[in-house]
């Protein structure tokens, strides 16, 4: 049982298997991992055996450094395979156009993404202002990193049709202060993959460092066009591309959290890293944010690549892509929904075309069915959206789900949108978000039975979405930042 006080910390030590039987009971809290239902946040490949291997890899080097390589060379070169190998799949290495690519193992596809603009940013000391240039869909890390670097962020607006960025209007917005240019391969809200090569040759034209961001599909476009899917050029074959970043923890199906980072060449990734002597202790040398690193998740991610190998790799991205092509036929096939467009990627993305229909309402009734979606608002005239993260396990469930949608469609159809107080609505049309206080922000989540405690979340979230949904961007950040605040209090 779960001690009362909530502390992790008891007056007296516990025995271990009723430490383990307490998260075991907190895990039952979460939605499951496993089992194909879950389209966000996590990647399994259903394959057995592979989570007791990386759990005993992740086991044999917890307790290994990465902070100092001399003292654990099993890391260093634990990364150094793993970079290789994305190297070699996103074209680089020996017998490719960047032969001498380098790179780094990071924590996740943000840290990823902040070093890439902090090289960019570093290597030109020249430019007091930085920008960086990314597409409207470029992922939120993009302004993460610039918010933390002091970078500023020039977006380019998509076109509604094609959810691209036009590249005119990309080499439009490269100032001489434009250090990176970066995009997506594919960008993760609607799994639609940026024009590459015409961005990296504008950037290139410019005297701009290009970053694609594969974070999300980088392990699975290559071997889509190995199974002959019309993959665009993406990766380092293309000239003008400087880096690029991919998720291990994604569809390399390794545990969290482990990215790569890749440079063209050393001399590209020199600015990543972060020296300093200037002290009475040891000389700090770090090529990544963090400093010590443990040994567990880069070894969870070597043995996963070694067990399933590139032909285990290419058997789960047929499985991926045959499960993309049933979702997508199951929403052509009910009335009242449409893909935002069409599967390039692991993504299905559809939204409604029937005003009847409330899509955060069928996000709910689908979540009743054991079904765990992504909501995804309205943003610049692009319509609210349920968003598919499509994994290997999916496969042998993509004919329930269509069955489930279908019925979910029906349900969300009786229940009817969400109505929620015209006053509220417009004050979270209206509000600005500076004139947010602590007790209106209280007050709004009480109301839309949001509480303290992860205890207090409601069952349903269509009313707290749709709430968002009428609110401005900016407006929808600090009412999240407030949300989750209110959900994140000690146990004392």
């Amino acid at each position: 049982m779960i001690d009362e006080s909530g502390s992790a910390l008891p007056e007296h030590g516990v025995p271990a298997e009723q430490v383990l039987a307490e998260i075991r009971q907190l895990r039952a809290m979460d939605r499951p991992t496993h089992g194909g239902r879950l389209f966000a946040y996590v990647y399994d490949p259903a394959v057995p055996g592979l989570d007791e291997l990386a759990t005993a890899a992740y086991a044999l080097s917890a307790h290994v450094n990465g902070l100092d390589p001399t003292a654990f060379p099993s890391l260093l070169a634990m990364e150094n395979a793993l970079v290789g190998a994305a190297a070699r799949l996103l074209g680089g290495g020996p017998g490719t156009s960047a032969p001498d690519a380098v790179g780094s193992v990071t924590s996740g596809g943000t840290e990823s993404l902040i070093l890439a603009v902090k090289a960019a940013r570093d290597a030109r000391p020249d430019v007091a202002a930085p920008r960086l240039v990314v597409p409207a869909s470029a992922h939120a890390a993009f302004a993460k990193a610039a918010h933390y670097l002091r970078v500023e962020l020039d977006t380019v607006p998509l076109d509604p049709v094609t959810l691209r960025p036009a590249v005119t209007e990309v080499a439009a917005a490269i100032r001489p202060e434009t250090v990176l240019v970066a995009c997506s391969a594919p960008a993760y809200a609607h799994g639609v993959v940026d024009p590459v090569e015409q961005i990296a040759e504008v950037a290139a034209a410019a005297g701009v460092r290009c970053h694609v961001d594969a974070c999300f599909g980088g392990w699975t476009l290559p071997y889509l066009r190995r199974l002959g899917a019309p993959v665009p050029a993406f990766d380092l074959a293309v000239p003008g591309v400087t880096s690029i970043s991919v998720d291990l923890h994604k569809y390399a199906y390794a545990p969290k959290g482990v990215s790569v980072l890749l440079h063209r060449d050393p001399e590209l990734r020199a600015p990543q890293y972060f020296g300093y002597a200037d002290w009475p202790g040891y000389t700090m040398i770090n090529p990544v944010i963090s400093s010590t690193r443990s040994g567990g998740p880069i070894a969870a991610a070597y043995a996963t690549l070694r067990y399933l190998g590139d032909d285990g790799y290419l058997e789960l991205a047929r499985r991926t892509s045959e499960a993309v092509r049933e979702l997508a036929g199951a929403v052509r096939g009910v009335d009242g929904l449409r893909l935002v467009a069409e599967p390039e990627s692991t993504v299905v993305c559809f939204t409604a075309t029937d005003p009847g229909l409330d899509l955060f309402v069928l996000v709910d009734e689908l979540a009743a069915a054991g079904w765990h979606t992504q909501p995804q608002l309205t943003y610049a005239g692009l319509p609210r959206s349920v968003h598919l993260t499509v994994t290997a396990a999916v496969a042998p469930r993509a004919a329930e789900f269509g069955t489930d949608l279908a019925e979910a469609v029906t349900a969300a159809r009786v229940a009817g949108p969400v109505v929620l107080p015209p006053e509220l609505l417009a004050l979270a049309g209206s509000l600005a978000p500076e004139a947010l206080t602590g007790d209106l922000v209280a007050g709004l989540a009480a109301g839309l039975g949001l509480g303290g405690g992860g205890a207090a979340l409601p069952d349903r979230m269509a009313p707290v979405n749709t709430l968002l949904d009428a609110a401005p961007p900016a407006l929808r950040e600090r009412l999240l930042v407030e949300f989750v605040s209110l959900l994140q209090r000690p146990a004392y």
